[in-house]
């Protein structure tokens, strides 16, 4: 039989181990849920009035330091989740902006480029001999279809650069440099309230490189 002593020492050595299992889960609970939390997230991220449409990584594709002109297009980066079990129609148009380094747009739509073959061509290519007339070059044209997105039920719509059918900011009212935003509203059939919101140009994935500037500066002072 073990004496009192030992039996206290093992009770208490115990309650040692059971005091640091706890810690230890309570640690390990607490880091995970912070990485969670402190995960950077790209873009605007936001809902409609209702909830029932998550907007999630709304930006402006970065396109160097110098950003869009103004009369210029700039693709937009977007992901749109119906939460309800109906057909949402989300609508997106441009605002005129009412702040500094923001700016506003002529149409929100979606942009694809497709070769149009004139009649000339089709005569051209059908007819033989030196009556056929002269072959006129086939262009490029580019067509604009209004944002109006029709999201099914629990469904989603991603929208990314990439995409053989862009979706563009149309117009710009003014150059948009990085650091700036452009003013779109959106709208949602399931909900009257219009949705303010700001695109912002997207962050660049590595820095960008030293100015001219600087580097004109360093070059004059190493002359003296």
């Amino acid at each position: 039989m073990r004496s009192l002593g030992t039996r206290r020492a093992a009770l208490v050595a115990g309650a040692a181990t059971v005091a640091a299992l706890a810690l230890g889960g309570c640690s390990a609970g607490q880091v995970a849920e912070t990485a969670i939390l402190d995960a950077p997230i790209a873009g605007v991220n936001t809902k409609s009035a209702t909830g029932s449409v998550l907007i999630r990584n709304l930006q402006v594709e970065y396109n160097g330091v110098e950003g869009y002109h103004a009369k210029e297009n700039a693709p937009l980066e977007l992901s749109l989740y119906n939460q309800t079990n109906e057909t949402v129609t989300v609508t997106i148009s441009p605002k005129a902006p009412d702040r500094p380094q923001v700016v506003g747009a002529t149409q929100v739509g979606f942009v694809s480029t497709a070769t149009v073959t004139t009649p000339g061509e089709v005569a051209s290519s059908t007819s033989a001999g030196p009556s056929a007339g002269p072959a006129a070059s086939a262009a490029p044209t580019a067509t604009v279809k209004p944002a109006q997105i029709k999201i099914a039920p629990q469904g989603s719509a991603l929208f990314r650069p990439t995409d053989s059918a862009q979706l563009q900011v149309i117009g710009l009212s003014d150059d948009l440099k990085p650091g700036m935003s452009v003013s779109l509203v959106f709208e949602f059939s399931d909900d009257a309230t219009p949705l303010e919101v700001q695109a912002p140009v997207a962050s660049p994935l590595t820095p960008a490189p030293r100015g001219s500037a600087e580097v004109h500066g360093e070059s004059e002072g190493e002359g003296h």
